[in-house]
């Protein structure tokens, strides 16, 4: 089948090149009608299954991820309307403000994600959506064509916890706003930015999507480096428009700090009896969520041995399928049958784990 086409800025946890592999599981299933992404990060799997006709939840904890889905799932004004808001935002003249103190460099200068010219085009911009006193799903389609715009002027990797030490390309470009590539909405969709422990306890789905943002499995790796609110922090500030205080040399919020932002699933330690708590969150969701298929993504980096994954499936339902995705080949195949991971010695699989609940 032809996968519909999707937008995402760049994304540590971008599920772009396995959107094919995914549907290519679901096609399989009967009666799918309801679907949750439960951790909808840029959204582009909600975007998929909302185009296909599905009704699609979306649900994150990120304000980012829940101005995304709004903008896609639930906007529903015509695009006209909003071409003409977006047209009048790129008319503005450059003013500076507090973005520009804090994230624009002159080009003589390093270490910043912006340059001068594009920070005092943001601050312009977001006083005035602010000012255009709109409805939360019409503010929706403007900020996040706002961070798109952002994301193709930047002079970072795709993240904000650190900046390049030299201009990049890109970083020269003008700051452009353009209309999201919104579609036409054929389900009931809804979303949710919430806990995903509250999302599952309170609705039932045909099938729920999880890629939980699995800790490292290396020890040495400090926590903040695979913590999706120290990595797209100014995301945050964009949206929520709060200035707040600011620290370090990347300039995060100070509500970005590992012991104040981390989700369990990115947890790196382990409990008294020697478990890593994600792990133990991970079985806690596989048990709570009320659906009658779930589909599980997870990368051989994670801390999961594969039988570890199995285990907490059997408890909880009947294993379907399991698919192996390997990212240089980008072909997708049948997992071993060994227990442990395919890539030992390599990097870039993804693993797709289908069942049904019991």
């Amino acid at each position: 089948m032809e996968i519909p086409k999707t937008e995402g800025i760049k994304y540590a946890g971008s599920k772009l090149k396995i959107l094919p592999y995914i549907f290519e599981l679901v096609n399989e299933l009967q009666g799918i009608e309801t679907v949750l992404d439960g951790f909808s990060g840029s959204t582009r799997v909600s975007q998929a299954f909302a185009q296909l006709g599905y009704s699609t939840s979306s649900n994150d904890i990120a304000v980012w991820s829940e101005v995304f889905a709004t903008c896609y799932l639930i906007s529903n004004k015509p695009n006209a309307y909003y071409q003409q808001l977006i047209d009048h935002l790129n008319e503005l003249p450059g003013v500076e403000g507090w973005f520009t103190e804090n994230y624009g460099g002159a080009v003589t200068e390093i270490k910043k994600p912006f340059q001068l010219k594009n920070t005092m085009k943001l601050d312009a911009i977001r006083d005035e959506i602010e000012l255009l006193n709109l409805d939360w799903e019409d503010k929706c389609v403007l900020l996040t064509s706002l961070i798109y715009a952002l994301d193709k002027v930047d002079s970072t990797l795709g993240h904000y916890a650190a900046y390049l030490s030299a201009w990049s390309p890109r970083s020269y470009n003008d700051l452009k706003l353009k209309l999201p590539l919104r579609f036409e909405l054929k389900g009931k969709n809804s979303v949710f930015r919430d806990d995903i422990f509250n999302t599952v306890s309170t609705n039932r789905f045909d099938l729920a999507y999880f890629d939980p943002p699995y800790g490292s499995n290396n020890e040495k790796m400090p926590p903040s480096r695979v913590r999706y609110a120290s990595y797209y922090h100014l995301w945050t500030t964009i949206i929520q428009h709060d200035k707040p205080a600011v620290f370090g040399k990347a300039n995060r919020r100070e509500d970005s700090r590992d012991e104040r932002s981390a989700s369990v699933f990115e947890e790196f330690r382990r409990n008294e009896d020697g478990d890593f708590l994600a792990m133990k969150a991970l079985r806690r969701l596989i048990e709570e969520t009320k659906a009658h298929y779930l589909l599980l993504s997870y990368s051989s980096g994670g801390r999961a041995t594969k039988q570890q994954l199995l285990d907490m499936i059997s408890d909880s339902g009947k294993l379907l399928d399991i698919k192996s995705i390997n990212y240089q080949k980008n072909v997708m195949s049948s997992m071993r049958s060994t227990l442990e991971w395919i890539n030992t010695d390599e990097k870039h699989h993804e693993y797709l784990f289908l069942m049904e609940k019991i």
